[in-house]
């Protein structure tokens, strides 16, 4: 089932606004902004609804440069060889790749907790998408207000 039109804010000429599965229509949700965006959604979640919680996705409001924007990615979800997250996607919607990297992890490390620097183009919503061994799907969000762009 498709929830409908999505959208309020102003898009370019080149974007439009997307029909939406009702699995996706959380109103605490960021927009889906672009085609691309949501080819990867469907790619990485499927038919799995994004749970929220269990998982903190930690950036600045405010960027001033686009080219060094710290991320902090951390979850309490059990790390043992029965129940563990497989994999953190963190997507950036308006960057030229919006899928900017994909963390394989193994229960080895013990914790979800990753630290990294991305590079942004713009103003736009980051989604950490965190899958696990057992199916489960968890996604936090931050919008950040890009005043560099960092993608050249």
């Amino acid at each position: 089932m498709w929830a409908g039109l999505l959208g309020g804010q102003r898009l370019l000429a080149q974007e439009r606004l997307l029909l939406l599965p009702e699995r996706w229509s959380d109103p605490t949700d960021p927009e889906v902004p672009n085609e691309e965006v949501a080819r990867i959604l469907r790619t990485v979640v499927g038919d799995r609804p994004i749970r929220k919680g269990r998982l903190s996705l930690d950036m600045p409001a405010v960027a001033e440069d686009g080219r060094v924007v710290p991320v902090v990615i951390e979850s309490d979800l059990p790390m043992t060889p029965e129940q563990h997250v497989t994999a953190v996607h963190l997507i950036v919607d308006h960057n030229p790749d919006p899928h900017l990297a994909v963390f394989h992890l193994t229960p080895a490390i013990g914790s979800v907790a990753l630290e990294t620097r991305i590079k942004m183009k713009r103003t736009t919503w980051v989604r950490a998408i965190l899958e696990t061994s057992t199916g489960e799907i968890w996604g936090a969000y931050a919008h950040v207000i890009v005043s560099l762009n960092g993608c050249g």
